[in-house]
């Protein structure tokens, strides 16, 4: 759907209060412009629920498909299908989920994987070569139910693997140190809590999340999430160690000091955040109901400036978004779900360039 002229203004107005963060590192006079994407070509068509999107050292990407439990991988714009991963047991919006390759691909060949499992939510690993090997849960114990699964990875320049997980509709899960629902996670490339957490032992490193779907660094090292609301507010946050994001006490911003504030947000109609990514100087997020791709400048800390939507309800709803090594942005729609209305050719993912 398109911004009606009052949304858009609520919006922006929103985040011009938003534009100095605590840092005060951002001059107020600053107003940069997200650079704009234009579809340079469909990498793929005829996906089944894709959610997931990594990509190997030689450039090829893995596409997990949230129902089907199939990882799929793209080459030279052919898709193959590589391997099931066994245990998938999708309902709502669980099921396959997010995916990553280890920063040591090159020598070990490990995928990792984000899943529904019947009675909870698991991460695993599984080495690939041409096809999928034999996965290891690494995790386990993650709160699951048809609606919050998080299921967002990816890895940190510190190599530790950084982990989105939903409070499984169980809003209380995510301020309790001792779930690991409603968190970011950071563990070891083998599922330990990783050293330096904000309680040792402890795999948690940031709580007080409603439902994550979105994770990226950005080249400072930043991590910045990306969350659904409930009824008012939808968030981009960076995150900090240890740091409370205020779910459910909160949603949006508040003058409460005991919780860190979204850097920006939106209402869930022009939003429904999923997958982010970085690049340009700008964090990128894909939105559900709100058919768009938000682009948000973070150069200092962000926002630098207010965030602007591209390809407004022009290919309905899009999942994940992903930098990929040629700089080039990858986009995934989400229209086959049973929530989109699919078009001929859907899902696929678009190639954008700027």
């Amino acid at each position: 759907m398109r911004s009606t002229p009052i949304a858009l203004a609520t919006v922006l107005l929103t985040t011009l209060a938003l534009a100095a963060p605590a840092s005060g590192t951002v001059d107020p006079g600053i107003q940069a412009v997200p650079p704009t994407p234009r579809v340079a070509s469909t990498i793929a068509t005829n996906l089944a629920v894709p959610w997931g999107l990594a990509f190997l050292p030689d450039g090829s990407a893995l596409v997990s498909e949230r129902n089907s439990g199939q990882i799929k991988r793209i080459a030279g714009g052919t898709v193959t299908t590589i391997g099931t991963v066994p245990g998938v047991r999708p309902a709502g919006e669980g099921g396959l989920l997010g995916i990553a390759v280890a920063p040591t691909f090159a020598s070990d060949r490990l995928v990792y994987a984000y899943f529904t499992a019947a009675t909870d939510n698991r991460v695993v690993r599984m080495p690939f070569n041409t096809t999928l090997g034999t996965p290891q849960v690494i995790v386990s114990g993650i709160p699951r139910a048809n609606i919050h699964d998080g299921g967002r990875m990816t890895f940190g320049p510190d190599g530790m693997l950084y982990i989105a997980t939903g409070d499984a509709n169980i809003s209380n899960n995510a301020q309790s140190m001792t779930s690991l629902g409603g968190k970011i996670l950071r563990v070891t490339p083998t599922g330990a809590a990783a050293p330096g957490n904000p309680v040792a032992g402890n795999r948690v490193y940031s709580r007080g999340h409603r439902n994550v779907q979105g994770l990226a660094f950005d080249n400072a090292g930043r991590l910045w999430a990306g969350e659904f609301g409930q009824n008012t507010w939808d968030e981009l946050n960076q995150i900090r160690a240890g740091g409370n994001y205020g779910w459910p006490i909160v949603e949006g911003r508040t003058t409460d000091t005991r919780f860190v504030n979204p850097v920006a947000q939106w209402t869930p109609a022009q939003a429904s955040p999923s997958g982010i990514a970085f690049t340009r100087n700008t964090v990128w997020l894909a939105a559900l109901r709100g058919q768009r791709l938000w682009g948000v400048p973070v150069l200092n800390g962000g926002p630098d400036g207010n965030p602007v939507g591209f390809l407004n309800a022009q290919f309905g709803r899009f999942r994940t978004v992903a930098t990929a090594p040629d700089g080039s942005l990858w986009l995934i729609t989400n229209n086959t779900d049973g929530r989109g209305t699919p078009r001929t050719g859907d899902d696929r993912i678009l190639r954008l360039v700027f």
